[in-house]
């Protein structure tokens, strides 16, 4: 099976193409196709993990269903049957990987729920004992549990890396209220998901959720809680004071760094055996956490 690196779907207006995500404005919705492309250090690997983007639409549904109580979501349909009769001549590229959504004004920010430290919150620890201006007790070993879970924002960058900042930095950016009440809804969707994934033998170290307005209310948009937004940990194999074994995109990161690259583009393609373990690492993960 070759990978799916690009759409082009005549006949549609295409809003923006991402670094996995291609969208097309419908006018009242957008419709996103999630490809098979995956960056690292935020560069657009030359190839692709196939089947990679029915992965990932597959587990954002799942999560959309599971915690639908808590807070509402921007997805219409999923079923290319339902989709606007001229999508349907495309159903072969479109069918399992494609999402209808309404549009929503985006907030401007990444919002990120931290419940093991580890990554960018690990560095920024060592350094200052903090993550995102929040002090944590001394002592802490990489991939330690956090107990409660933080609330740690990002600036979103249209380009280059996203930046970590602080609550106080995110209200400069978006209104308190609305910034308190994005905060809440992180952690409560982050402590849904966590908490489940423990049952199957998954640890999310941590996850990014977008989120936007849609007539008047919050909503979950984009992803949410994939191996491309998420540290997905197998639990029977934790062991804090090192980096984790994973099921997500840190496997190859981890390749990465043992090449002369300088993390600027054009990146190096993927080999064929790092091509094949990533799709395991995703395929697993999915199988179960959505037991499919």
């Amino acid at each position: 099976m070759d990978a799916l690196l690009k759409t082009d779907l005549p006949g549609l207006t295409l809003f923006h193409r991402g670094k996995v995500r291609d969208v097309y404005d419908l006018g009242e919705n957008l419709l996103i196709v999630a490809t098979d492309r995956i960056s690292a250090y935020d560069c657009i690997m030359p190839n692709g993990i196939p089947g990679k983007g029915r992965i990932l639409t597959r587990m954002s549904l799942f999560w959309f269903e599971l915690v639908k109580d808590i807070v509402p979501h921007h997805l219409v349909t999923a079923d290319v049957a339902e989709f606007p009769e001229p999508l349907r001549s495309f159903s072969e590229t479109l069918a399992g990987r494609s999402m209808l959504v309404r549009k929503a004004r985006r907030f401007d920010v990444e919002c990120v729920a931290r419940g093991y430290l580890a990554g960018s919150g690990w560095r920024e620890y060592r350094q200052t004992g903090k993550v995102c201006g929040i002090a944590l007790p001394k002592g802490l070993r990489e991939s330690d549990r956090i107990d409660p879970p933080i609330f740690t924002p990002a600036t979103k960058a249209a380009t280059g890396h996203d930046e970590n900042i602080s609550f106080g930095q995110m209200t400069d950016i978006v209104d308190k209220n609305d910034a308190e009440t994005l905060r809440d809804l992180t952690l409560a969707v982050y402590d849904r998901a966590r908490n489940y994934a423990e049952t199957k033998g998954i640890l999310i170290a941590d996850t990014k959720f977008e989120f936007g307005h849609i007539d008047g209310r919050i909503c979950l948009i984009d992803e949410i809680l994939s191996p491309d937004s998420s540290r997905f940990w197998p639990k029977d194999r934790y062991c804090p004071g090192r980096s984790q074994d994973s099921f997500d995109k840190q496997f190859v990161r981890d390749y990465l760094d043992t090449l002369t690259w300088d993390k600027t583009p054009p990146a190096p393609p993927l080999p064929d055996d790092i091509v094949r373990k990533t799709l395991e690492k995703y395929e697993e993960a999915a199988r179960l956490l959505t037991g499919v």
